[in-house]
């Protein structure tokens, strides 16, 4: 007797179903994703590095912890007053006076209250800092101590000028920047911080995640630990497609798939989607001249991201610890595929010195322009006085700069591996200060590395 029809092909139908889950799950994005969930005990602080950012990034956070009773503050890092481009479109006309680019910085701080009002909060809780625009990295690398503060390239000022800002008149130097945040964070006792991200391609906000992360260290022990997770704005190349997408998720840039991350994410509703977009197209000033990127944000989910600390040994040995900051490709070491991996990047330590290990895409010319930061973190002692090195890389050898001074020290060693496709730099402690954390990024614009940037990232000791 034939076997019944109504079976036969039963082995095959299951198999192509179980298939088609596997390629499912596989393809998808979401068992990589946390999710962050708000209660009434939440107190929630978005740290916002330009007016609009914090609508792009968290617009969606702020309607969710508004229902859920949390109570929220937004802190808006400089006032936009730098985006020239956006004030010529949005004018209509060339800007070249002082007064003009603090007018557009007034112009975006009502944008901002707006914006927050219409998603539900009250004007008390938006404190603007006013520091500059385009210039907080430079702060967080050089203004530190007794220097004459930044002076903004076109507001020419060097002090916080709007009388709304928390602290008015406050220079333009690190430590008054430093203080401003410990004081939010000593008041408002944050459970869950939301802040941009420390890979993103604009400098302020890079530098807003390294200013709280120096602020939290300053605090340990006075407030409860908080939950921190980084927004990214901008990346290269994403999100795609460009527009107002709303049925479409944000998912994580390709570029970063592979990156040490913990990535979360939040689901938008429809009335939160459309809430969110319609707050940002209260960012005129800026919706104009960019009409199809920022609307682009308002989607299906917000992405948000943890980075976890690169752990290294102080052992008598050197141990290296690789890592994924940045794209790059890692190499093979010889040419046996069977050899060790090596990473495009990696860390080591022994009992006196930091080792960074580089592999680069050509080897050294007389355009190179390799730069490492190494900007050390030593529990109680002031971190105004903590040394803050940029590591220039040319053909020359290796240059050190303390801030804004060239530092002469023999003990900083460069060598090279791979045929010269590698450099390995020794860094003493001491010279760093004996930090107990190393704040840490590689660029280079010349392209000579597997990537522009890396993401800041945090050493410290197992």
């Amino acid at each position: 007797m034939g076997t019944d029809l109504r079976y036969r092909g039963a082995p095959i139908v299951l198999l192509f179903s179980l298939l088609y889950f596997f390629l499912l799950s596989t393809s998808s994005h979401a068992q990589q994703f946390k999710t962050i969930e708000f209660s009434q005990k939440d107190r929630i602080l978005i740290l916002s590095p330009h007016p609009d950012d914090e609508v792009i990034g968290t617009g969606g956070v702020i309607q969710k912890a508004i229902k859920a009773g949390a109570r929220i503050k937004v802190v808006v890092f400089t006032n936009g007053d730098h985006n020239e481009l956006a004030f010529i479109v949005y004018e209509k006309r060339l800007v070249f006076r002082k007064k003009e680019f603090l007018y557009l910085g007034k112009l975006r701080r009502g944008e901002t209250l707006r914006a927050t009002e219409f998603l539900g909060l009250k004007k008390e809780n938006v404190i603007f800092l006013g520091y500059p625009d385009r210039g907080t990295m430079e702060i967080f690398t050089k203004y530190w101590g007794e220097v004459s503060p930044y002076k903004s390239l076109l507001t020419r000022i060097s002090r916080v000028t709007c009388s709304e800002c928390l602290s008015p008149g406050a220079s333009y130097v690190g430590e008054n920047i430093l203080n401003d945040f410990k004081k939010i964070l000593l008041d408002f006792q944050p459970t869950k911080i939301f802040v941009s991200d420390p890979i993103d391609t604009n400098p302020d906000h890079r530098a807003l995640y390294l200013f709280l992360q120096i602020a939290l260290w300053e605090l340990n022990g006075k407030i409860e630990k908080p939950e921190v997770f980084s927004y990214p704005v901008h990346i290269w190349g994403w999100p795609k497609p460009r527009g107002y997408k709303p049925e479409l998720e944000i998912l994580p840039p390709k570029k970063l798939k592979d990156i040490e991350m913990d990535w979360y994410r939040i689901e938008l509703s429809e009335e939160e989607i459309k809430k969110k977009y319609e707050a940002i197209l209260l960012y005129k000033s800026q919706v104009k001249p960019y009409p199809i990127y920022l609307p682009t944000f308002a989607r299906r989910s917000e992405l948000f991201v943890k980075y976890p600390s690169i752990k290294l040994k102080r052992a008598e040995n050197l141990v290296w610890q690789g890592f994924k900051s940045s794209p790059g490709k890692d190499y093979f070491e010889g040419e046996n595929p069977q050899k060790k991996i090596v990473p495009a990047l990696a860390y080591g330590s022994d009992k006196e010195n930091l080792f960074i290990r580089v592999n680069l895409k050509r080897k050294i010319d007389k355009d190179l322009g390799i730069f490492v930061f190494l900007i050390g973190y030593k529990i109680k002692e002031n971190f105004s006085q903590m040394p803050k090195l940029k590591l220039i890389i040319d053909m020359g050898g290796v240059r050190v700069k303390d801030k804004k001074h060239m530092l002469y020290i023999r003990n900083v060693n460069l060598k090279y591996e791979n045929k010269k496709r590698t450099i390995v730099l020794k860094v003493p402690y001491s010279v760093l200060g004996y930090p107990d954390y190393i704040l840490t990024s590689a660029n280079s614009p010349v392209h000579l590395l597997p990537f522009k940037e890396t993401a800041w990232r945090i050493i410290e000791w197992e």
